[in-house]
């Protein structure tokens, strides 16, 4: 199944944020927020199992098309539901439907507890909690963060001698087959002399420099208030089978549900996962 999608672009301060929309633009807004590495593509897939919504995908700066932070500036976790606030107030959006996959879901979990008078719902893929950490890794955090900032500095992206090499190169890597993988590397590439390069920050392989501790994590999901679902795949990461347990019960409206597949399970089994989804709204009460 294919629907047509259109590109489209937030100018959020010194950033282009670059995305793709579908659907009528009277219809109520789902913004839709991928993972690390990957980009507004992922979508695709789960789109067209998605009518009656005006779907708006966007790639997180650094991924796809939109913008690289500044030179003097890195990708920090916060950053990212900063980059949420500007574009909720460039678009002067209310309360929306947020779907959205892995480190998606961190941030997406992050804004709806700040602002949640923003965020109508929110369906995690795949996706539950924080990367969090005990205080007392902090040094050590801090130290490895820095020091894999220095070593990036003379990193070199990967060079793929045509888009089938890097396709190839992310289905090594992932969960992705090659239909999934197609997606996400074409909206990833660029082209450079005869070669193909990653359109990504290289910077955002860094080693954070922090990370919330437990206690930081659990208070941002006790403070989310607007109705939560949790859908995964039964060979995805473990970190979300270790986060249903650790973090589930402190949402104030939660509920779950398992489908057959992997981290990327919105893109093996869309229709299933759009159908959690719908059945999902329906069930919400104002």
């Amino acid at each position: 199944m294919k629907i047509e999608t259109e590109e489209v672009c937030y100018d959020i301060n010194e950033l282009s944020l670059h995305g793709l929309t579908a659907g009528d633009p009277e219809q109520p807004i789902t913004l839709c927020l991928h993972g690390w590495l990957d980009n507004a593509a992922s979508f695709l897939p789960l789109i067209p199992f998605l009518p009656d919504r005006r779907i708006i995908a966007i790639d997180w700066p650094g991924h796809g098309f939109s913008s690289h932070r500044s030179g003097d500036a890195h990708y920090h976790f916060i950053d990212w539901v900063y980059d949420l606030v500007q574009l909720f107030e460039v678009t002067q959006w209310q309360a929306v439907d947020i779907v959205a996959h892995s480190m998606g879901g961190m941030v997406a979990t992050a804004f709806a507890a700040a602002f949640p008078e923003k965020v109508r719902s929110l369906t995690l893929l795949d996706s539950i909690g924080f990367v969090s950490d005990k205080a007392e890794n902090t040094t050590e955090q801090l130290r490895k963060g820095l020091q894999s900032r220095i070593a990036g500095q003379t990193k070199r992206k990967n060079l793929h001698p045509s888009v089938e090499s890097a396709i190839k190169a992310r289905v090594a890597v992932s969960d992705l087959n090659t239909e999934q993988a197609t997606l996400i590397v074409k909206r990833g590439l660029m082209q450079q002399g005869g070669d193909y390069i990653w359109r990504a920050d290289s910077r955002l392989r860094n080693t954070s420099p922090y990370r919330l501790t437990r206690e930081q994590a659990k208070q941002l999901i006790c403070d989310v208030k607007c109705p939560v679902h949790l859908v995964y795949g039964d060979k995805g990461l473990d970190m979300v089978h270790i986060g249903i347990k650790e973090f589930s019960s402190l949402f104030n409206q939660f509920s779950l549900f398992e489908l057959e597949g992997g981290h990327h399970v919105h893109m093996e089994k869309p229709a299933q996962v759009a159908e959690q989804i719908q059945l999902f709204w329906q069930n919400i009460t104002v």
